[in-house]
């Protein structure tokens, strides 16, 4: 056996954090565009993550890139790679 093992290439996904209520956990929805089969219009299909946030440094309204990783609890399957932009910060509380 050689001494480098290779790992296969990882998902990642850019999505913008939709709740931070939970403890080290993120949800993250995920926005791509493709275009119908049959009538060639281009639709946005989204998808929702639950991401791992070992820090908390997340926030509603952030832009996120996330990378697939091994099971970390039920529904979470992915973690948290970096900050892409910081969301507005949000005035008067919970919405």
């Amino acid at each position: 056996m050689g001494t480098m093992i290779e790992r296969k290439n990882r998902k990642e996904r850019v999505g913008i954090v939709v709740s931070d209520a939970m403890n080290k956990t993120r949800v993250v929805k995920v926005e791509r565009r493709l275009r119908h089969p049959v009538y060639g219009k281009e639709i946005t299909t989204s998808k929702k993550y639950h991401v791992h946030d070992e820090k908390n440094e997340t926030k509603r309204g952030d832009v996120v890139r996330i990378m697939e990783t091994r099971p970390i609890s039920r529904l979470k399957r992915w973690r948290l790679l970096e900050i892409v932009a910081k969301g507005k910060s949000e005035i008067g509380g919970a919405s």
